[in-house]
């Protein structure tokens, strides 16, 4: 969630970026710059960003699984066996 206290002007974070960038790596919580008033951006440091992505991938990821699971129990789909002989006649293996 973005901590509405932690916004700041594009020209704030110019005049400043060290203690912004202090409060970001401590809070582990991203700052919205804006300009001219609108926010524009997001900052935020890059371990919390790659936790982020692993945490949407993990999350696409269960989708599918449980995409494929309901397919399954629809009946759709074929054996592996049938998956695998036509897969490698297409390729010649």
């Amino acid at each position: 969630m973005i901590n509405l206290t932690n916004i700041h002007s594009v020209t704030d974070f110019q005049r400043n970026p060290k203690a912004i960038l202090g409060k970001l790596k401590s809070s582990k919580s991203p700052a919205i710059l804006t300009v001219n008033g609108k926010a524009e951006l997001v900052v935020q440091d890059a371990a919390s960003y790659q936790q982020l992505l692993d945490k949407v991938q993990a999350a696409e990821d269960l989708d599918a699984i449980r995409e494929g699971l309901a397919q399954s129990l629809a009946g759709q789909g074929q054996p592996a066996e049938d998956f695998f002989r036509i897969f490698e006649i297409k390729h010649g293996l």
